[in-house]
């Protein structure tokens, strides 16, 4: 199989955005009495944030209505936003531009495929905007991760085929996502703990695309 295009997640994976996204959170679930932990937090990653806020309601066993759930969800987001603004090209992870220059000297197409709906300001601060052929997020999806249709509209931007592409994820929904599409999947985990990736790695530090991009 010849593969053309590769599809990144975002969080996770090209940066780390995870601990804004927690202060945001834990900022907002105070206000309504209630600490969100770590690892709760981990439950988070890949999927909206409309769905998030719903899970932190549900464990902090929280009613709301549709108006004032509205209220928070931008709330959250102007934390968010204000935290975010002074990112910077020191914040991309290791190794994850060597890996993204190997791409392109390989010929390969490039997409994003986020669930988050302030990807493309996360990348113009961290300069990693013009690696990009597409940008699929938030506010061109209406389902979130482990539905594939964001890695679906990643091929589709890059005119591919699904077995054409290989996605880089950091969550289980975005593993699940991914392999629900037909795509390949190489996992980025430091702990060893996602399941269903054809291939996992700690970081992008030290790795050769060439070899790495090589299935049977």
């Amino acid at each position: 199989m010849i593969y053309k295009a590769c599809l990144f997640d975002l969080d996770g994976v090209l940066v780390d955005t995870a601990s804004y996204h927690y202060q945001a959170w834990k900022q907002l679930a105070h206000r309504f009495n209630f600490d969100l932990s770590l690892e709760q937090n981990e439950e988070l990653k890949g999927i909206s944030r409309v769905e998030s806020l719903e899970r932190i309601l549900q464990w902090a066993n929280y009613q709301a209505n549709s108006e004032l759930k509205e209220i928070w969800l931008r709330e959250k987001n102007e934390a968010y936003l204000n935290l975010i603004s002074q990112m910077n090209p020191g914040e991309i992870l290791p190794g994850v531009l060597d890996f993204l220059g190997q791409l392109k000297e390989l010929g390969f197409l490039i997409a994003l495929g986020s669930a988050s709906k302030n990807a493309e300001i996360i990348l113009q601060k961290t300069g990693l905007l013009p690696w990009f052929d597409a940008i699929i997020d938030g506010n061109v999806v209406t389902t979130s991760k482990p539905n594939p249709e964001v890695f679906l509209k990643g091929a589709e931007a890059l005119d591919c085929s699904a077995n054409e592409c290989i996605v880089f994820e950091d969550a289980q929904a975005g593993i699940e996502a991914a392999k629900a599409a037909g795509m390949k999947v190489i996992g980025i985990d430091t702990h060893q703990t996602l399941k269903g990736a054809d291939k996992i790695i700690p970081t992008f530090s030290g790795v050769d695309a060439q070899s790495l991009l090589q299935f049977k």
